[in-house]
């Protein structure tokens, strides 16, 4: 009897584990995962930016690093304030900031990220500008390229 009690309780137990599996929310992606475009951050300079994204549920975060932006000094890490600006489905806006940044040596392209922001499923965001401030100043950019291969849809 005891056997059977035990043998009992472990199909239970299985079955509710595998029923726990199958309900859980499958794991969400963006795609793509990279993309480019190109900024003209007026007398910063221009050139090109690769855009690296990555998805949590709802939470989402852009690592940006350029060419149009170089650095005249070294930076420490941490000490760049970006904050990207993306079309949202094709009208609204939504920004994505932060202040994390590698150091990076006189002379060196901007990096920046990751910049943290909020996303629904199906969102589709395309970089339009992006803003960035070290000790003080502040360089504009905007985007002069559509994003290839396209808007990253989360």
């Amino acid at each position: 009897m005891k056997h059977r009690t035990l043998g009992t309780g472990m199909a239970l137990l299985t079955a509710t584990a595998v029923g726990a599996l199958a309900l859980a929310p499958a794991a969400t992606a963006v795609e793509p995962t990279t993309a480019t475009l190109s900024f003209d951050c007026g007398s910063f300079g221009s050139g090109e930016a690769s855009l690296t994204a990555t998805q949590d549920g709802t939470a989402a975060t852009i690592t940006l690093s350029t060419s149009a932006i170089t650095s005249p000094f070294p930076l420490s890490a941490n000490s760049v304030r970006s904050t990207l600006t993306l079309t949202k489905n094709g009208s609204g806006t939504t920004t994505f900031s932060g202040s994390a940044n590698p150091a990076i040596p006189a002379g060196g392209a901007v990096s920046t990220g990751p910049l943290t922001g909020t996303v629904a499923a199906g969102d589709s965001l395309e970089a339009t500008s992006l803003t960035v401030v070290v000790f003080g100043i502040t360089a504009t950019c905007n985007a002069t390229s559509p994003q290839n291969p396209g808007p990253f849809v989360f």
